[in-house]
């Protein structure tokens, strides 16, 4: 049994072992592969693993000894699964691994705009603190999360992991959600998306990407906000119109935006986000804690181990 993966690097760029997954068959680890190498890595292998790299409808028909694809990720939206089904290959995915990892992140952002640390921390480092007349200074608004009301859109694993941590911090949580009201967890109030909008001093999205909710934050839906507040994203970049939020940011309707998602990734240098200073950019990496990558690898060789045995888990194009 041959088994490929097409992008290691991205889940384990060396600091975790592939082992597990040559006690399963023979294995070749690519860290990276371009669209032109994808057929010729592939064409040999019943077992492939992907993270980024898209297996097309095109390319699950040429890959004629293909059995199981495993996405070494939550979303598999990289996998034409209609396709795969049609063609009788299994497709998989990695779900909850990243949960704790990526509520976290979303407070990182929160907590940075609110109180602004790498500011001050590059400020110190340049000698600002050193100069100055008195024992402390500050050149920003500093707020408390206490007492503000936090917007979420999507209350998945993540979506309630972060309003967990929102009411630790005395916030008033309400939530977008396809879930009855009477079914949410203690503390958690539904509304509507319009709702959101119109209360929270935060909005956070938690949501999958689908034409519904593709741009979901756009000109129209930013003017509906609070004047000032504050938006993060670490779901998906299509979740918003880039241009729109950075146009909103230059204006002063929007505080700021915290993401660590993008529509494109890399995006290009010149991105009108990069020119806002209270634009706040991380490289999508919310998930790539060493605790969840471990998870991810763990995960993804049970994945693996549970379709050769016949039993396969995780199956997203049953």
């Amino acid at each position: 049994m041959k088994i490929v993966v097409l992008d290691g690097y991205g889940a384990n760029p060396g600091d975790l072992s592939w082992e597990p997954f040559r006690q399963l068959g023979e294995l070749v680890v690519y860290p990276r592969t371009a669209p032109n190498e994808l057929i010729g890595r592939a064409k040999d292998a019943e077992i492939v693993l992907t993270n980024k790299v898209v297996l097309d409808a095109q390319v699950l028909q040429e890959l004629k000894l293909l059995k199981y694809v495993g996405v070494l990720a939550t979303g598999y939206n990289v996998v034409d699964i209609q396709a795969a089904k049609r063609l009788g290959i299994v497709v998989t995915n990695i779900p909850s691994y990243s949960t704790d990892s990526v509520a976290q992140m979303t407070f990182a952002h929160i907590l940075n705009i609110m109180n602004r640390v790498d500011h001050y921390a590059i400020e110190n480092r340049n000698g600002r603190w050193s100069r100055n007349q008195d024992f402390c200074y500050w050149d920003t608004p500093l707020r408390e999360l206490a007492g503000k009301t936090i917007g979420i859109v999507g209350l998945g694993h993540i979506g309630k992991k972060v309003a967990c941590i929102a009411r630790d911090f005395g916030m008033d949580v309400f939530a977008y959600t396809s879930k009855n009201a009477a079914d949410l967890p203690e503390g958690i109030q539904k509304t509507t998306m319009d709702g959101l909008f119109a209360i929270s001093d935060i909005l956070t999205l938690h949501c999958p990407l689908t034409p519904t909710t593709r741009d979901l934050i756009n000109k129209e839906t930013l003017a509906k906000m609070k004047e000032g507040a504050i938006l993060i994203n670490t779901g998906r970049g299509p979740l918003v119109n880039e241009q729109d939020v950075a146009d909103a940011l230059a204006s002063g309707h929007l505080g700021a935006y915290g993401a660590d998602v993008m529509c494109q990734e890399p995006p290009t240098e010149n991105h009108p986000l990069f020119k806002q200073p209270n634009a706040f950019i991380t490289p999508h990496i919310a998930w790539a804690t060493v605790e969840a990558r471990e998870r991810l690898m763990e995960i993804a060789v049970h994945n693996v181990k549970a379709f050769l045995e016949g039993n396969p888990v995780h199956v997203v194009n049953p």
